[in-house]
């Protein structure tokens, strides 16, 4: 008979609610985005900057964003964890990942907030 022994209460429970919180705030944000093309008779250029220039826009497409990334770190390390067995080639694609997704957080925050 194996003793399994559990580390840690709920483990995996705080991973799960956030791919779930996460979700839920770029589901919002895709309807509502959605909703303002729907009721904007054309889109150019003009419309588009229009929408970009309001502080509240960009801050809620930057926690879009942070959401998105956040939600595939979550994803990619556990199937990352459960197919990747080497601990080295886990540890390399852990921090390629890690590396890539903190190079579009900044690349979103220039792109938000650049001129």
């Amino acid at each position: 008979m194996v003793n399994r022994v559990v580390t840690g209460a709920h483990y995996g429970l705080r991973d799960w609610l956030i791919q779930r919180i996460t979700a839920l705030l770029m589901a919002v944000y895709c309807l509502a985005l959605a909703g303002y093309l729907l009721l904007v008779p054309r889109l150019d250029y003009d419309i588009w900057t229009a929408l970009y220039s309001s502080q509240v826009v960009r801050t809620f497409t930057l926690l879009f964003l942070m959401s998105l990334f956040y939600h595939a770190w979550i994803g990619i390390r556990d199937i990352v964890m459960d197919y990747v067995k080497p601990a080295g080639v886990r540890l390399v694609i852990h921090v390629l990942v890690i590396l890539a997704l903190l190079l579009y957080v900044i690349w979103s925050v220039q792109i938000l907030w650049g001129y």
